[in-house]
């Protein structure tokens, strides 16, 4: 009897320490559903979501804001991705300088700032990341969020032992059935993931998009870093436009879009559309699997001793030093890549042309920081 006394008791002293787990924790889980304020520049005319080109996922965390930028001129609609992999914040910044300060001369700039807008509600597991960083900017400190590569598990579960790719039949590991960027072009009857981008793909098309730039961000020891991808249609754009930037004294590659390597942006939004797909990453040291402590200070000024190590021992694809690759150069080289695919793409096809005023220049952005026009 009293063996089972002692069983309830610890029972219940089990219980209530789970329900204080809960409440302490509570807070700290709704926040990370709380999306950062976004502003409206003077260049946005409209503000759509993804469930207005596919219906399904309204009401979903799948379903993401899409800023219009409409010159009302004739011209050319260019679609930028912020956010595929929120774990790559110049990728969801540079969206956002875009939306709150561009303003379109002639055709249409489209924007989606949070892609996989269910991958900022969690950070992955045993990373230890913050859950959101700090800017200093003209407005005031301004806090934006780090997430996650993949979409949430909670909004998406279980993974598969194995993802099998539904378009070629490409196996990866199960994980990346919730990676946006291994998921294109989706399905209407898939996951979240699939039918995020599966909305993404209708944008495209319905919109008759003629370019589409999706924002990345990888590791400096990972090889393809600062560097755009192209696919074989958009290959001659992204040639003239590694050529001008370099000219302007910034460093980047260029690599065709593999045939065999599926699900990824550049190579199916490119087969399944008439867009032009690139995608750009920059290096960011926040992710890498080099690095020291993970924190809110290396994801905005991208300085790490382990890496400055790294780099001495020839182990890194980026130039690094003790000035590391600050958010500002991130963000920085993907709006100036940005804007010269759209100079490119208005001489090489005028009826296509999109123009956009108030861009800040890369010195500008570099020297005054993106928080001057944030």
């Amino acid at each position: 009897m009293r063996m089972m006394q002692g069983t309830k008791k610890t029972a219940f002293i089990l219980l209530a320490l789970s329900l204080l787990v809960v409440v302490a924790v509570t807070p700290d889980f709704r926040r990370m559903h709380v999306a950062e304020p976004i502003r409206k520049g003077p260049g946005v005319t409209t503000v759509k979501q993804l469930s207005d080109y596919f219906a399904k996922i309204k009401g979903t965390s799948g379903d993401t804001e899409v800023y219009v930028l409409d010159s009302g001129k004739p011209g050319g609609t260019v679609l930028v991705l912020g956010g595929t992999h929120p774990n790559e914040p110049s990728s969801f910044l540079s969206a956002l300088l875009l939306i709150e300060n561009a303003k379109p001369a002639k055709g249409r700039l489209i924007v989606i700032p949070r892609a996989n807008n269910s991958g900022f509600s969690h950070t992955d597991y045993t990373e230890g990341a913050p859950q959101q960083f700090m800017l200093k900017a003209a407005s005031g400190e301004r806090w934006f969020r780090f997430g996650s590569r993949a979409t949430n598990p909670t909004d998406q579960w279980p993974d598969p032992d194995i993802y099998v790719h539904a378009a070629s039949g490409q196996k990866l590991s199960g994980s990346e059935t919730r990676n946006l960027n291994r998921a294109y072009p989706g399905r209407p009857d898939g996951t979240l993931t699939e039918q995020v981008a599966y909305g993404i793909v209708q944008l495209i098309r319905q919109e008759k998009v003629a370019m589409t730039i999706d924002l990345h961000e990888a590791s400096p020891e990972y090889p393809v870093i600062n560097a755009i991808v192209a696919h074989e249609r958009a290959m001659d754009y992204a040639a003239e436009v590694t050529i001008g930037l370099q000219m302007d004294g910034l460093k980047i590659g260029l690599e065709p879009s593999p045939k065999s390597l599926r699900g990824l942006s550049h190579r199916e939004l490119g087969d399944a559309t008439d867009t032009l797909a690139i995608l750009m990453e920059t290096a960011n040291p926040a992710q890498g699997r080099l690095r020291g402590a993970t924190n809110a200070a290396l994801v905005v000024t991208g300085k790490d001793v382990m890496y400055e190590r790294a780099a001495k021992l020839n182990r890194l694809f980026v130039p690094y030093d003790e000035k590391g690759q600050p958010i500002d150069l991130r963000v920085a080289r993907h709006v100036t890549a940005i804007n010269e695919f759209l100079n490119v793409l208005s001489v090489k096809n005028p009826a296509q042309a999109v123009v956009l005023n108030r861009v800040p220049s890369y010195n500008d952005m570099v020297k005054k920081g993106i928080g001057s026009y944030l």
